[in-house]
């Protein structure tokens, strides 16, 4: 086991570039106090009161050295897809060094950025093989502070409950990543992992020790050796918007690897499992999928499991004929056959020559891109299969999308084609259970929070009309969801005739909707009650607001950070009816606050178009 030495040296106190975020560290004693000055109001943040990993080797106990000086760093690249194409951060690295008796040396690096903290575990070189059984990481709150976090599991589909740090009827405690805590008055931390690469597993918080102390667990014993890096440990430390605006998870992930990102066309997709759950292996209804795709000019429909046993006049080389007739690019399910899952195809990934041989064919037949659905648990050969698809999916130019998997850990900027992955309680729970009825308006308005902070999101949002189990929110709601909840590949849960019924504003909206945005900002909000969210794309600004709440709620759209000369606006507000829209061309252009009125579970959009 690594433990903390017994070295005297006296504490490190550095802070991030902007002063915001201040380290004091005595790793020899207790460890790394973070705080957050807030004004004149100094506010302890987390306190890291235990680092380390834990070894099978008796004798692998690590000793405290010293530490190297302070260097700045600064973060500046552009990405394909996510809520900001140019990301820049700026930070302040120390290094603290341990070694064993038998003269290993470990570091730890530790990073303070102007919008959180990061740190990792290194062995520059192992010239031995070791073998490491855990982590001793643990992040130790203030109790009684509000935490929204997911209970674990193998899908990370389940909802972020507003808690305390004790659940009822919850025992195993354990919590998958991330995990946002407030930890004072409109100040708040998000944990969660980062730059997952060979070799590494996945990792959740455990605090079956104390109700406030979230210790890191790995999946499994993981054998390393030459030099090997931990996943990064995030804490992005703020307010609510710097959360929901940081880059940090992308920020210390490795830089992209391809050399060619032309090919990569984010859009919005046609997706026919909400209301056909087997519609993929009937032909008729695939062509209807890929009608509507045409009639909406969205660039892609995807076939989802069971395509190929289609039939009903025709297969899925006949659907893929077609779509390029209408000029509709397919995308195509592949079961990743790790689970126990057996819609098909089954097994055609697994094996490096029989994917590749795949993926030729995919791309011979014009499918530009892959869903990959149910893996197991984020072991290390789960994690590497991961980056297996996503490598051999370069080199024949398909973009992909992972379903029933892991959250995105920052693969989003490594391999870029990596779209969007799924990891949420999304709108195909609707096929599943009756539990979104009720609850989706207030998880709708935790998820831009917590989940999609840390990377894209497939929710396969706005749904006009009803899948097994109904829901009840306003149409406006589920029409903010495609600017609220950001995903490369955007997928259109409902069935056709949901989108047909609409007013020609909104099928026009849904038509030019872009899924790639320049930037993104946090007007208003709080985790479960009500959300203001804006994102830039080329000459606009999208706003869409969720009511989160049972009752009628007027939310404010506060357009002073608009900088541009204002065209026009359009505003898609909730009408009389939760079915129904109010849709008005606003002329007070100047005003720069709006109060937008939103029935129960209702929401807007307001599209802002730049002179």
């Amino acid at each position: 086991m690594f433990l903390i030495g017994v070295s005297g040296k006296a504490s490190d106190e550095w802070s991030s570039p902007n002063g915001k975020i201040v380290v004091s560290a005595t790793p020899s004693v207790d460890g790394f106090k973070v705080s957050y000055k807030k004004g004149n109001e100094t506010i302890p943040v987390v306190h890291i009161n235990n680092v380390g990993l834990c070894f099978s080797q008796a004798d692998a106990e690590f000793v405290y050295m010293d530490s190297s000086p302070v260097v700045p760093l600064k973060e500046d690249y552009t990405m394909v897809t996510g809520k900001r194409r140019h990301c820049t951060n700026q930070g302040n690295q120390q290094v603290f060094h341990f070694k064993n008796a038998q003269n290993v040396r470990l570091d730890l690096e530790f990073r303070v950025y102007d919008d959180g903290i990061a740190f990792r575990y290194v062995f520059p070189e192992l010239k031995k093989e070791m073998s490491i059984a855990g982590e001793k990481t643990t992040f130790q709150f203030q109790d009684g502070i509000t935490r929204w976090t997911q209970k674990l599991s193998q899908s990370y589909e389940d909802f972020y409950l507003k808690n305390k740090g004790r659940v009822a009827d919850y025992s195993k405690n354990q919590w998958g990543f991330p995990a946002l805590f407030e930890v004072s008055d409109a100040v708040f931390t998000l944990l969660s992992e980062a730059n997952i690469m060979r070799g590494n597993c996945g990792s959740w918080l455990n605090n079956a020790s104390g109700e406030s102390a979230y210790q890191v667990e790995m999946s499994q014993p993981t054998k390393v050796s030459g030099r090997w890096c931990s996943p990064w440990r995030v804490a992005i430390i703020g307010s609510l918007a710097d959360v929901v605006e940081s880059t940090l998870i992308t920020d210390v992930s490795e830089p992209c690897r391809l050399t060619d990102v032309s090919w990569i066309k984010p859009g919005v997709v046609s997706w026919i499992y909400w209301a056909y759950n087997h519609g993929s292996n009937d032909y008729q209804i695939v062509k209807k999928y890929i009608d509507f795709a045409a009639d909406f000019h969205l660039p892609y429909m995807l076939i989802d499991a069971e395509w190929d046993e289609m039939a009903n006049g025709g297969n899925v080389e006949d659907a893929l004929r077609y779509a390029k007739e209408k000029h509709v690019s397919p995308l195509l399910w592949y079961n990743s056959s790790t689970e126990w899952c057996l819609y098909g195809p089954l097994y055609r990934l697994n094996k490096p020559e029989v994917r590749q041989k795949e993926f030729a064919w995919l791309e011979s037949a014009g499918v530009k891109g892959i869903k990959v659905d149910f893996f197991t648990r984020d072991s290390v050969s789960v994690m590497n299969y991961f980056i297996d698809i996503l490598e051999d999916a370069t080199k024949y130019h398909l973009m992909v999308n992972f379903h029933g998997a892991t959250i995105p850990r920052g693969w989003q900027r490594t391999y870029p084609h990596m779209m969007s992955v799924e990891a949420v309680y999304g709108a195909e729970w609707y096929n599943n259970k009756e539990v979104l009825t009720d609850s989706a308006a207030w998880h709708n308005c935790t998820l831009p929070f917590t989940r999609n902070v840390i990377g894209p999101m497939d929710y396969t949002p706005c749904t006009f009309t009803d899948s097994q189990h109904p829901h009840i929110t306003s149409n406006g709601h589920e029409l903010a969801l495609l600017v609220v909840f950001e995903s490369a590949l955007q997928h259109l849960a409902d069935r056709p005739e949901g989108y047909h019924a609409q007013p020609a504003e909104v099928r026009s909206f849904i038509s030019s909707l872009p899924t790639v945005w320049d930037d993104t900002k946090l007007l208003s909000g709080y985790p479960s009650s009500y959300v203001v969210l804006a994102r830039k794309s080329g000459a606009c600004w999208y706003i869409a607001g969720l009511n989160g709440t049972n009752e009628k709620k007027s939310l404010t759209a506060d357009l002073s950070f608009i900088q541009e000369p204002v065209k026009e606006i359009t505003l898609y507000a909730d009408g009389k009816e939760r079915n129904q829209f109010d849709i008005q061309m606003l002329s007070d252009l100047k005003k720069s606050v709006h109060e937008v009125y939103c029935l129960p579970r209702g929401g807007f959009v307001m599209k802002v178009s730049l002179d």
